[in-house]
């Protein structure tokens, strides 16, 4: 929605004596845990909303069954 509030805070990896490679894998998985890359792959497509609330649905479908899959130890 373009009313929403958009929060934007630079991603900062220091390069120190580990070198480059080290601050670029860095930067991959702060760049995963913070969500970028699922937000660019989501808005590089139009969505329908009939699509997007299905696709809402199953994604919450699975992480019920994933919780519920840690939550039982057999």
């Amino acid at each position: 929605m373009p009313t929403d509030a958009i929060q934007c805070r630079p991603l900062e990896v220091v390069v120190g004596d580990r070198g480059l490679e080290r601050a670029i894998k860095h930067l991959k998985r702060k760049m995963a845990s913070e969500g970028i890359l699922r937000e660019l792959k989501r808005r590089r497509h139009y969505m329908k909303p009939s699509v997007k609330r299905r696709k809402k649905q199953s994604e919450a479908a699975r992480r019920r069954r994933k919780r519920q899959k840690t939550d039982v130890p057999t």
